[in-house]
C-alpha cells in the first residue's frame, strides 16, 4: 500500500538528551571536570592552604616572641587550639571566591547556557555543582586546619602551652576548622547564585565574611551584641575554640546558626535559578 504524495507522517517528538544522561551522578561527574578544568580552582585552593598557614604562623611567631609581655591572666584563659587556627580566617576569604566562582565564571562566558542545554533540571545542575564544590571544600578545610594546628602548637610547645588532640574539645576545634572553612565556601556559593555576578558575589561575600562582623563590633547595647553573637563568622568561628567566649554562642550552636545563614542566602538563589532566564 501507498501512502498520498500529499500525506506527512507526523514527527516523532525525541528528547535532546536521554534522561538517563542527566542522573545526579553524571551531573556530579561533569561539574567535577569543569572544576577542575579550570587552573584558578587549583590556585584558590593552594591560595586558602598557603594563607591560613601563614598567617599562623605568623601568629603564633609573635604570640611566643612576646609571651613575656603577656599578663598572668591573658596566659591563664589563652587557648592555644584557636590561636593556631587563627590564620583561617584569612584563608576563608579565598574559598568564598571559590565559591562563588564556581557558579557565576558560567554566567560570565555564557556557557550556563550549555549547561542548561544539556540538563533542564536546574536544581539537579545546583545540587551537583554545590556536592561537588563541597566536597573539595571540607577536604582541603580540614587539610587546612590540621596542618595550622601543627605549625600553631610547634612553637607554643616551646612555651609549655601546646594543646594535644587528645585534650577535652580540641580534636572537635581543629576538625571544626575544617567545617568553617566548608561554611564559608558554601556561603560564596550560595551568594553567587543569588547574584550571578562574580564581582558582586565576591564583594559580597567577603564583606559578609570578614568586613561586617569587625564593623559589627561598633555597635552598641543589647541589640548590638545580639547582632555580633549571630553574625556570620562570628556564629560559624565559634567551632574552632576550645575556651568558650560567654559573650559568643557555644561552638555547635553558633556553626549551625551560620550554617542556616548560608542556606537561607542558598535557597532563595535556588528559587531565582530555577525562574531567570539563563
Amino acid at each position: 500500500m501507498t501512502t498520498s504524495a500529499g500525506t506527512i507522517a507526523p514527527a516523532t517528538s525525541q528528547p535532546s538528551v536521554p534522561s538517563s544522561g542527566t542522573t545526579v551522578l553524571n551531573v556530579v561527574r561533569s561539574e567535577w571536570t569543569k572544576l577542575w578544568s579550570v587552573r584558578s580552582t587549583r590556585w584558590t585552593l593552594l591560595a586558602t592552604f598557603v594563607v591560613s598557614v601563614g598567617f599562623t604562623t605568623l601568629f603564633a611567631w609573635g604570640q611566643t616572641a612576646n609571651w613575656s609581655q603577656i599578663d598572668a591572666q591573658e596566659r591563664a584563659n589563652f587557648d592555644a587550639t584557636a590561636n593556631s587556627l587563627g590564620g583561617l580566617y584569612f584563608g576563608q576569604l579565598a574559598i568564598a571566591v571559590l565559591g562563588a566562582l564556581v557558579i557565576t565564571a558560567e554566567y560570565s562566558t555564557g556557557g550556563i547556557r550549555t549547561t542548561l542545554t544539556a540538563v533542564p533540571q536546574r536544581l539537579r545542575v545546583l545540587l551537583a555543582k554545590g556536592l561537588t564544590f563541597g566536597v573539595v571544600a571540607l577536604v582541603v578545610g580540614v587539610a587546612t586546619s590540621f596542618a595550622a594546628f601543627s605549625i600553631g602548637q610547634a612553637f607554643f610547645a616551646t612555651k609549655g602551652v601546646e594543646a594535644h588532640l587528645g585534650d577535652p574539645g580540641v580534636l572537635r576545634a581543629v576538625i571544626g576548622g575544617g567545617l568553617y572553612i566548608l561554611g564559608c565556601g558554601m556561603l560564596g556559593f550560595a551568594v553567587g547564585s543569588l547574584l550571578r555576578h562574580s564581582a558582586g558575589a565576591i564583594t559580597t561575600a567577603v564583606g559578609l565574611l570578614f568586613v561586617l562582623p569587625l564593623l559589627s563590633n561598633l555597635l552598641p547595647g543589647d541589640w548590638g551584641r545580639t547582632i555580633r553573637e549571630y553574625f556570620f563568622s562570628n556564629a560559624g568561628g565559634q567551632i574552632t575554640t576550645v575556651r568558650q567566649d560567654p559573650n559568643l554562642l557555644a561552638p555547635w550552636n553558633g556553626y549551625l546558626v551560620f550554617t542556616l545563614e548560608w542556606l537561607v542566602i542558598l535557597i532563595a538563589g535556588a528559587v531565582l535559578f530555577e525562574r531567570r532566564d539563563a
